[in-house]
């Protein structure tokens, strides 16, 4: 089965709401906006604030609702003439564009004292000459420079306090970005799509500089979704790196820029109303997942399985985002980032209290997860009536409810530590489920959880992971189980960021396909099945004392995951007789393993399903969360 066919498509979720309308996402700029900007002999020509019906910044702007100009951060811009009547005629594509401008009437950029296309032209100039600049989009403010100099992105780096972690880079047209990544067909639909995502794709060697993707595996790409953006990479002819002006897992910021040691600002007078990180999806070269719903993509809404009366959920503590849920509709927040983080609360709230306020949704109740330390669950006190969801049934239900399955379904969650119902860690997980409940069939064997919840932020890559620690809590998280076998192979130093364990072992995998499994072993321990993986890393050490390659040892510990997770899929379905099974949670992020599962499961009779508009990682969680809120509160 392809990744397509596991993703299917989401249908549209009913009618908008009684309250006056759906928010709609801020659409990249269109073919005719494009041919005007650079048409000498349009009156647009080379405007950077282009826009029609059919384009431009929306979700960004609208400060209520019903979506009027008035209602905007464009209600400080008077239309001149010929703008009032271009809005005014049925027969123009920009009859009641909202955001409706020109040269004479609309924003305009701003460099130090300068304005217009001197401004544009000199930060053109400092990008050429190896600077490092802040440029202003639609959700927050970008760190942008040279993406071929090398001493340009080491500087970025800095800046940013981003040490491994690959960078963003928009290029001109798909055609460059064809030579940067290894593109199938969707991938560069996604690319040219009004959302205009970043696309994490198989990386290609080309100009780029060394520091961008850092030796990781996949290239982060897009393509310019502004005029802005088409006119810097017109005149420069070289891709750039775009990514957040802010420490890295900081919010990007909205208001002005201060404190950065960068050449210069790029900014201009349309304020920003709402903050929203661009939208990152990564291809499986037969179809896609979202790893970040943002610009683009969010709020739209998505579909509930029940009726909900209004409800908020709060998410986890990791890669944050809130669902607000009212009647059968959902409204997926932004990504946000890290709770812990002052300047990440403080954003997560005032987005939540932006979109209460446009959504006209006063929450009722607040579903969340067991934790009972997580911020998330203290914001979820405020309200007198709360639902607790258990981590890994939010991250199942989330992948029904984008689908809209009629439980039962098996929900299979690979994800890092969650707190479970018994009081232990959480995160390999084989459970029967609908929405309101779940029965827990099979698990991974423990491992020690050296510093217990710091660990996910911060994975323990040496060979202690595998040793039993006194006074150590033990978690029976996949993500733990793909970090030893990465440290394991030395393919990857202590403290690196989240996630680079697991990639650095799929990309070892990806040059020996077809690799049998390691040993492993599956039993019966007190009701659940139980995958041993101390039996696969054992096999694994003695492979790698035999002197076979780092590279064919992390094919075969995939290929054992992909086996096990058929097998343990095969005793529930013969005992429960369910066929649909739900993947969620980050290790599903891994193209390798997701693919290998999918084609199994397949073709051992299950319908299987992933994930699509709905993250699964963490950033997902809450619309599980809502999900079964919804659920139990309709039975209620």
């Amino acid at each position: 089965m392809s990744i397509d066919d596991a993703a299917g498509r989401v249908a549209t979720a009913g009618p908008p709401p009684a309250h006056g309308g759906v928010i709609p996402p801020d659409l990249a700029t269109c073919a005719d906006c494009l041919r005007e900007l650079f048409d000498p002999a349009n009156r647009r020509h080379r405007y950077p604030f282009i826009t029609c019906a059919a384009c431009g910044p929306r979700a960004t702007i609208i400060e209520s609702l019903p979506y009027e100009r008035a209602r905007t951060s464009m209600r400080g811009f008077e239309p001149c003439p010929a703008c009032a009547a271009e809005y005014d005629d049925p027969a123009d594509r920009r009859f009641h564009a909202e955001t409706i401008a020109c040269a004479s009437c609309g924003p305009r950029l701003r460099w130090g004292s300068m304005t217009g296309e001197a401004a544009l032209r000199a930060a053109t100039d400092f990008i050429a000459a190896g600077a490092v600049v802040v440029v202003k989009g639609l959700g927050g403010f970008h760190l942008v420079c040279d993406a071929i100099d090398e001493a340009a992105v080491t500087r970025l780096r800095e800046v940013k306090a981003r040490d491994g972690k690959p960078l963003a880079i928009m290029v001109r047209a798909p055609v460059v970005a064809g030579a940067l990544a290894d593109l199938s067909d969707d991938d560069r639909a996604l690319l040219t799509a009004p959302s205009a995502p970043i696309v994490l794709a198989p990386r290609r060697h080309g100009v780029l500089a060394s520091g961008v993707c850092h030796g990781m595996p996949d290239v982060a790409v897009l393509l310019p979704y502004t005029p802005v953006h088409h006119l810097l990479l017109d005149a420069l002819r070289r891709p750039l790196v775009v990514t957040g002006a802010s420490p890295d897992g900081s919010p990007t910021p909205t208001g002005e820029i201060s404190g950065l040691a960068v050449d210069g600002v790029l900014t201009h007078d349309r304020p920003i109303v709402a903050r929203y990180d661009d939208s990152v999806i990564r291809s499986f070269g037969r179809g896609s997942i979202t790893i970040r719903r943002g610009r683009g993509l969010a709020p739209a809404p998505l579909p509930l399985p029940a009726a909900a009366p209004p409800l908020v959920a709060v998410g986890a503590e990791l890669n944050s985002t809130f669902t607000l849920a009212d009647g059968e509709r959902a409204v997926l927040g932004p990504h946000l980032g890290d709770l812990p983080a002052a300047a990440t609360l403080a954003a997560y709230e005032q987005a939540l209290d932006h979109l209460v306020h446009l959504n006209g949704i006063e929450p009722l109740h607040a579903a969340h997860d067991l934790h009972p330390g997580y911020l998330s669950t203290r914001l979820a006190r405020r309200l007198p009536s709360r639902i607790a969801v258990q981590h890994h049934h939010a991250h199942v239900a989330a992948v029904a409810a984008e689908h809209r399955l009629e439980p039962p379904f098996l929900g299979v969650a690979y994800d890092g530590p969650g707190l479970g119902d018994d009081g232990t860690w959480w995160g390999g997980e084989l459970l029967l489920a609908s929405y309101r409940g779940y029965r827990r069939l099979g698990r991974f064997s423990r491992a020690p959880l050296p510093g217990a919840e710091a660990a996910a932020r911060h994975p323990v890559l040496d060979g202690d992971v595998i040793a039993r620690e006194a006074g150590c809590p033990a978690t029976s998280s996949a993500t733990r189980l793909f970090d030893a076998a990465a440290a394991l192979l030395g393919l990857c130093e202590v403290n690196g960021f989240p996630g680079e364990a697991a990639t650095r072992l799929e990309q070892a995998a990806g040059a020996f396909p077809g690799t049998e499994p390691l040993a492993w072993r599956l039993e019966r321990r007190g009701g659940l099945w139980v995958y041993d993986g101390a039996a696969t890393l054992r096999h694994l050490l003695e492979a790698r004392a035999d002197g076979e390659p780092a590279g064919r040892i992390a094919a075969a510990f995939h290929a054992t995951v992909a086996a096990v997770t058929v097998l343990l899929c095969e005793r529930a379905a013969t005992e429960h007789d369910v066929t649909q099974v739900c993947l969620s949670g980050e290790v599903f992020e891994n193209r390798l393993l997701a693919t290998d599962v999918l084609d199994r499961l397949s073709a051992a009779g299950f319908e299987p399903y992933l994930g699509r508009q709905v993250p699964l990682n963490d950033a997902g969680l809450s619309y599980g969360q809502a999900a079964v809120a919804a659920a139990r509160l309709a039975r209620a």
